[in-house]
């Protein structure tokens, strides 16, 4: 599961877990659009930034691992 990533968000009572492989954050960025477009979800334009900012993280995180040690 090295290559696995999970982004969370609880809003009231819904909780919207994202699970993606290292690689697939286009298509996690497609998911998100696609809920804020359904109408019966309580998910909006914020949750969808929240969690992309989940995802640069993530991927920030990723990138630090290809730096000299002492770039980090």
């Amino acid at each position: 599961m090295e290559g696995m990533k999970t982004l969370s968000l609880v809003k009231g009572k819904e909780h919207f877990c994202f699970r993606y492989e290292i690689g697939q954050e286009a298509k996690v960025l497609d998911a998100l659009i696609e809920m804020v477009n359904r109408r019966e979800l309580c998910f909006d334009w914020f949750d969808a930034a929240v969690l992309s900012h989940q995802l640069g993280q993530h991927l920030a995180k990723e990138l630090k691992t290809f730096l000299p040690k002492k770039a980090a």
